[in-house]
């Protein structure tokens, strides 16, 4: 298992997966350990995927000052882990929470960034974010569901802070649930660093309209992908995420929840990689009505 060093001393491990061009990948939760993302539904054979622990996650050393878990000061971690893969410029793929991460390195280092995917992204860094009732009206979309009716009135009093967070909710953050959905929720709790998420968010972590003006000179292309079936965000939602950047583009999974790789993972790779391995595009349009007709190829962090 590689590892590296970051600026503070805090000793960092990776996880190395597949073949091609190197990929570096942040993890959502927050604070979850690689672990859950597997081989993103076969993307391993197409790029040679770098999986960071973030600190006090999964294989990599807990930091001396807790405070160090907010998210904008992760931001050298990841620096640091560009300069120990020995790359001049970063492909980039993060996941829901870890997006912002994604985003705010983006903003700081983007010269940095060759490309930049965000699947089903946390768009926090950017000062948008979904609204309870937002989240509720795109669950409600899932009544037909056998397990709607037990499950939405504890997802209801989870976002309205009048309940806990509780695993009978869990089948809105997937597509479809069943075997592979349940075996990915398994190892949820023990992979993630429950302390840390509390800091990840913390007072002081994002100034978006810093980041916003930040963006302007990231010229590489961005691709924010959304799940149809994802609460968190919601198509629309991505579709404003990805107007902050100069050269982007939205694609929608059909069917998909908050793990798209999981829900078709033919579709999932199929897009990711014509993305990464397109010419950048940098003709400053956002295509916000990419791959959104609900056609597949054969076939939630937070």
């Amino acid at each position: 298992m590689p590892t590296f060093t970051t600026p503070d001393g805090t000793r960092l491990a990776y996880h190395l997966r597949g073949k091609g061009a190197p990929l570096a990948v942040l993890p959502g939760g927050p604070m979850r350990a690689s672990a859950y993302l597997g081989d993103l539904g076969g993307l391993t054979a197409h790029r040679r995927l770098a999986l960071l622990d973030l600190r006090g996650t999964g294989d990599s050393a807990v930091p001396a000052d807790p405070a160090t878990y907010r998210c904008d000061r992760l931001v050298d971690d990841v620096e640091a882990f560009r300069a120990h893969l020995g790359l001049e410029r970063l492909d980039l793929l993060a996941h829901s929470a870890g997006a912002c991460l994604g985003v705010l390195y983006a903003a700081r280092y983007p010269h940095r960034v060759q490309r930049l995917t965000l699947v089903t992204p946390n768009p926090s860094a950017l000062g948008v974010r979904a609204t309870p009732e937002e989240r509720l009206a795109a669950a409600r979309l899932r009544a037909g569901e056998p397990w709607f009716d037990q499950a939405f009135p504890a997802l209801r009093a989870w976002l309205t802070g009048e309940g806990d967070f509780d695993e009978v909710f869990l089948p809105f953050f997937y597509g479809r649930w069943d075997d592979t959905a349940r075996a990915h929720t398994a190892g949820e709790v023990k992979q993630t660093n429950a302390e840390a998420g509390e800091h990840y968010f913390a007072q002081g972590a994002f100034t978006p309209d810093a980041t916003r003006a930040a963006l302007t000179a990231l010229t590489a292309p961005v691709l924010v992908y959304a799940g149809e079936l994802d609460n968190s965000p919601r198509p629309d939602l991505a579709r404003r995420a990805a107007g902050a950047f100069p050269h982007a583009e939205l694609v929608v999974q059909p069917d998909a929840g908050h793990f798209p790789w999981l829900d078709d993972p033919r579709w999932f790779v199929r897009r990711t990689v014509a993305f990464l391995d397109s010419d950048a595009d940098t003709d400053g349009d956002t295509d916000a009505d990419a791959d959104t007709d609900g056609g597949t190829d054969g076939g939630a962090g937070r």
